[in-house]
């Protein structure tokens, strides 16, 4: 038995601020006080709140250290180990009070969260599966073996309403059914752990902080729909969440929770892992089964649909990890108490991964319908600088661009469509005054060129004329009737395209044009670029009345296009000048300016 739990967080943010040094730290520190027996260090997955890692907590206390380095761990060891006197000025800011120091359920980033699919996010070692098991796991997949029959299962997710978290919001217990109606000799389940948005970090976070609710999940749908073998189709850049499933399956077959005849009821599941080069379009459910089938990642026509013609031409299900992440709760708790959570067509939670122009970056997950706002300003707390909200993209290069006055809209797969955006599944990027919207547009617009597989006309060519049509008008070569030809291809492309990727790619376009229309406009109209940050139509002026001559700007800058005398004015070559903003970011004056 531990007097002290010291969890630290060992997820990909994490561990790229140093967590790996902080914990080789803990460990020696406490070995060299002969505190083994005493304290357990444990790696955690992520705790959420991203800004301020690397994380650690200190359990029984639950006190909540923030941005800590190697170089902290001797003095919180000695002070609040050792001493039990709690180093203050080492805490997350908002857990400390004149009074006492809050729980971290108390500070606004938490409190307005509720944690289904990343509850033991933060909690559990994921190496360990007897910490899992000490948290109910596997025991909705027991309950299903010994309670439920396959379709009892089915009926229970369908109650629940749950929909799919990847995008769509296909609902799943009627995906499963679909698959389970078909016979056949072998069917599938599948695992898109191929999160490919841009700013999107949700599934990775599931998997490496809680592995085993994918799996136990996966297992309980196999049962549902008769399949006894499941595929989990990740991407290799998630070295830490492949490691941890490799871990959580090895583990489960030890148990006998994977494998042959689990529970002793006759069922046999198993799992492997397929690793994904990084395709976006393999995002897609076709494009993802061709890929595991070992060749070139490419959609498929529909029909038919993967539950009755899918990997290896089988009946198959393929949900994303946040959608697996909810089963094993629905299950114990009842689908009523899912469908209690959120609003009448979306019901339950979602994790979006909060990024941008926002103070508290970080993984949050909150019932469906809550409002923008909340998300944004409460629980993300608001824009950093003082800075003036100006847009949220959702849904990622498949989604659409949020304004303003929509941040008390509730955020639910209906709502969002209705003013041309999408929920995704959960990248939430979040713009200031300083963003140029048809500059959003065309980073989203290369992204999908990028990424199409050119399999079909209208995503191969089409998306690379409207890409096109973007960079022109981002020089100021554009015209009004561009804008009138961008809106006929972008329907166009929606139309006509093979996969999702083709049909969304538009979104960021069309949302933008919807919504930011005067951005456009000035682009156009005045060759102008209202935020200040398309380059071809800039320029950089130096204001005679405040510049002091300190020479700095000159001094900096990498091609010589400004001259003046020490302490006199300085001027700008426009002619030689490549709008880098050099000079801008090392005047202390404030004498220059891009108009």
């Amino acid at each position: 038995m531990y007097r002290s739990h010291i969890l630290i967080c060992g997820g990909t943010g994490c561990t790229a601020s140093g967590s790996a040094s902080v914990i080789a730290a803990l460990e020696s520190e406490i070995k060299a006080h002969g505190l083994e027996n005493e304290v357990k260090v444990v790696r955690t997955g992520c705790f959420g709140l991203c800004a301020v890692g690397p994380i650690m907590i200190v359990y029984p206390e639950g006190c909540f250290y923030s941005a800590v380095k190697a170089e902290n761990i001797p003095r919180i060891v000695e002070e609040h180990i050792i001493k039990g006197r709690p180093v203050k000025e080492l805490l997350y800011k908002e857990t400390v009070t004149e009074d006492a120091i809050k729980s971290l359920n108390q500070t606004d980033f938490y409190n307005k969260q509720k944690r289904v699919a990343l509850r033991n996010c933060g909690v559990i070692n994921p190496e360990s599966i007897d910490e899992y098991i000490a948290y109910n796991g596997y025991q909705a997949l027991a309950k299903c073996l010994n309670e439920y029959t396959p379709q009892q299962v089915i009926d229970i997710v369908k109650a629940s309403g749950l929909r799919g978290r990847g995008g769509a919001g296909f609902p799943t217990g009627l995906k499963w059914s679909f698959a389970a109606a078909n016979k056949a000799d072998q069917k599938y389940v599948c695992c898109n752990a191929d999160e490919g948005d841009p700013g999107a970090f949700m599934d990775r976070s599931v998997l490496e902080g809680d592995p085993h609710a994918v799996l136990e999940a996966m297992a309980i749908a196999g049962y549902a729909i008769g399949a006894s073998q499941g595929y989990i189709y990740i991407r290799a850049e998630y070295p830490i969440a492949v490691e941890r499933l490799e871990i959580a399956i090895k583990q489960a077959r030890e148990y006998g929770l994977l494998g042959k005849n689990i529970f002793g009821k006759g069922f046999d599941f198993d799992i492997e892992i397929r690793l994904g080069a990084g395709a976006f379009v393999c995002g897609e459910e076709t494009a993802l089964m061709t890929s595991i089938e070992g060749k070139r990642g490419e959609p498929r026509p529909r029909p038919p649909f993967p539950a009755l013609k899918g990997l290896f031409a089988k009946p198959t299900i393929l949900n994303n990890v946040e959608t697996y992440a909810n089963i094993a709760q629905i299950i114990l708790n009842g689908p009523e108490w899912f469908a209690s959570v959120g609003t009448e067509k979306s019901k339950g939670t979602k994790v979006f991964a909060l990024g941008g122009k926002i103070n508290n970056t970080g993984l949050v997950e909150v019932p469906i319908g809550t409002t923008l706002r909340t998300v944004i300003e409460e629980i993300g707390g608001g824009i950093p600088k003082g800075k003036k909200f100006k847009a949220a993209q959702t849904g990622g290069p498949s989604g659409g661009c949020i304004p303003a006055e929509y941040l008390d809209l509730p955020i639910d797969y209906e709502s969002l469509i209705s003013i041309g955006a999408m929920m995704g599944s959960g990248g939430l990027i979040v713009m200031d005054e300083d963003n140029c919207m048809v500059d959003i547009a065309k980073f989203f617009l290369e992204f999908t060129v990028d990424e199409s597989c050119g399999k079909c006309t209208p995503c191969r060519i089409g998306t690379k004329r409207l890409y096109e049509m973007l960079d022109k008008i981002t020089k100021g070569q554009g015209t009004l009737e561009d804008l009138d030809e961008m809106e006929k291809l972008c329907n166009y492309i929606k139309n006509n395209s093979l996969c999702g990727l083709g049909q969304t790619a538009p979104n960021p376009v069309l949302s933008t044009l919807r919504h930011f229309r005067n951005e456009y406009i000035a682009h156009v109209v005045d060759k102008k670029c209202p935020a200040g940050v398309c380059k071809d139509l800039l320029t950089f002026v130096i204001d005679p009345e405040k510049c002091k001559g300190c020479t700095l700007c000159a001094r900096n800058c990498p091609v010589n296009a400004i001259s003046g005398s020490v302490k006199q004015p300085h001027t700008i070559d426009t002619a030689k000048c490549i709008k880098c903003g050099t000079c801008l970011d090392n005047c202390k004056f404030g004498a220059i300016s891009k108009k």
